[in-house]
């Protein structure tokens, strides 16, 4: 493995020569060197709270470091903004994505282009024919608020190809992608590298970057750890050097097959008022008590307006209030605090503004779903009580953060994720909705999610995760099925079903299916 950032023969496109930033009680770079050469594919990775994030916002222009210098084609500079970077050639795809939702596709993309842009009719058409051509199709005219997690990144990485772009930072780009989509994207930047754009490239997903980086830069708690070809390394190697021992994430789960039925969906039907959205045809569904039941699908068809209508956030007519029965009991009525009372835990897509307030602390960000939990007494809160949860969740969960007291924002997704996730659990749930629990956690933290998860399984909660990572899927659900332009396939056990089988489902080749039977008591 090589032990330098330096490119050997070539001028590099970037170089970052001892850079530090800190935040209050918190090192988050610590003297980084980094080198890329013109056409390199390059991976930063690192565990979550590694300093990742910090570093790439310090290119991009979001941050400034507080000492070292940034050089670009050989010249220092001094990044002040966003704007300047992509002056000189930089985009990036955050992981916490930087959209108006009040606008449509095509004006987020018009406002990062500026005057190159163009006329709104000739920018429709760039962004339906790159966006095809890309496998990441979008619809120009739909606005913001209405695209699901995963419509929302294609349009971040739409917006970055569409620039005449000569580095490219990437943030856990294929974490909503479907592994073709995910292929296809690779197509993609191998094309843009072989064209000499430069590629920075963050994901948790080893075997991607193992078959798609020329080299990676490896950073535990802030400083360099080292550098390596990932090519030439194994996943388990890989794992170790992010974050010691890789030996948790070989883990392999005995399935289950639960007890009696908790959630029960029979015949549910819902028209999306949204003309761009995805309506619900006749979605049958059943999850158990001590179960764990994976969907699959490729973002927007149909994940989001499911977990609203489970969580409570949309609401169905009184007349079909049982089409979501919750234990028998008919709940398609009911607001979701109410749905909480009856034993649900949520943890949505979204983190930051659906999952968690980024401004409010973690302390209050753990009473906001958990306030029925003993922490509320004649309506004052127990402030001693809602202190000992979150720092219970910290602990137990390993969230790196300063103190309980620590804004929500200033976590990095994947330690926000954890955090989420955690007090989810923590409430001893009868239902727990999980939508991409491990989107953007390192191979650690995942291990560590999945291992809670399947505890709480064992612990007789019924469990629902959504999520567009197959292999994840097959490895903690217990059946697994496929939602496809609003339709749910059948459920089958992981053992009877497969990859490419799920992978039909996900593309509507619901003919292979059987009927969907009652479960046996």
């Amino acid at each position: 493995m090589p032990n330098t950032a330096e490119p050997i023969g070539q001028t590099p496109r970037l170089q970052l020569r001892q850079i530090s930033k800190r935040y209050p009680g918190c090192l988050a770079n610590d003297a980084i060197d980094l080198c890329i050469a013109p056409g390199e594919i390059q991976a930063l990775l690192g565990e979550n709270g590694a300093g990742k994030s910090t570093l790439m916002k310090i290119i991009y222009g979001v941050t400034q470091a507080d000492s070292g210098e940034l050089i670009w084609q050989g010249r220092r500079q001094v990044m002040s903004s966003p704007a300047q970077a992509r002056s000189l050639g930089i985009g990036m795809v955050f992981q916490h994505f930087s959209l108006f939702e009040t606008l449509s596709v095509a004006q987020n993309i018009a406002l990062a282009m500026g005057a190159a842009a163009g006329p709104p009719s000739q920018l429709e058409e760039q962004i339906r024919e790159v966006s095809q051509r890309y496998g990441m199709a979008l619809e120009p005219r739909r606005l913001v608020h209405g695209l699901s997690i995963g419509e929302r990144q294609r349009v971040e990485i739409v917006r970055c190809l569409m620039q005449d772009i000569r580095l490219l930072i990437l943030d856990e780009p294929t974490s909503v992608l479907t592994p073709l989509e995910a292929d296809e994207l690779f197509i993609t930047l191998r094309r843009l590298a072989d064209e000499g754009c430069s590629i920075l490239f963050i994901s948790h997903k080893l075997a991607e970057v193992r078959a798609l980086c020329h080299s990676a830069t490896v950073l535990r708690a802030g400083r360099v750890a080292g550098y390596c070809r990932p090519a030439e390394c194994t996943d388990r190697e890989l794992a170790r050097l992010m974050v010691g021992d890789a030996a948790s994430q070989d883990a392999n789960y005995t399935k289950a097959s639960g007890t009696r039925e908790f959630l029960q969906i029979t015949d549910l039907n819902w028209h999306n008022p949204d003309p761009f959205g995805c309506s619900l045809q006749g979605i049958n569904l059943q999850v158990r008590s001590g179960e764990i039941v994976g969907i699959a699908g490729v973002a927007g068809n149909g994940q989001d307006e499911l977990l609203a209508l489970l969580s409570g956030e949309q609401r169905l007519p009184g007349n079909q209030a049982k089409r979501i029965c919750f234990a028998d009991q008919a709940v398609g009525h009911l607001p979701p605090d109410t749905r909480r009372g009856q034993g649900l835990a949520f943890v949505p897509a979204e983190r930051l503004g659906h999952g968690a307030v980024p401004a409010l602390s973690l302390e209050d960000n753990a009473l906001l779903t958990a306030f029925q939990q003993g922490l509320v007494r004649n309506g004052l809160i127990q402030r001693h009580k809602v202190r000992a949860l979150a720092e219970q969740i910290i602990q137990r969960f390993g969230v790196k953060t300063v103190d309980a007291q620590s804004p929500a924002r200033s976590l990095s997704g994947g330690n926000l994720q954890k955090f989420i996730l955690g007090r989810e659990i923590l409430q001893q749930p009868r239902l727990l909705i999980a939508a991409h629990p491990t989107w953007g956690v390192d191979v650690g933290a995942a291990a560590s999610i999945h291992q809670a998860l399947i505890a709480l399984r064992d612990a007789g909660t019924a469990i629902l995760v959504i999520s567009e990572d197959l292999d994840e899927l097959f490895q903690i659900s217990d059946r697994l099925g496929a939602l496809c332009s609003g339709r749910l396939s059948a459920l089958k056990a992981c053992a009877d079903t497969s990859l490419i089988e799920v992978g039909g489902w996900m593309a509507g080749h619901f003919e292979a299916c059987p009927s969907p039977t009652a479960l046996p008591v």
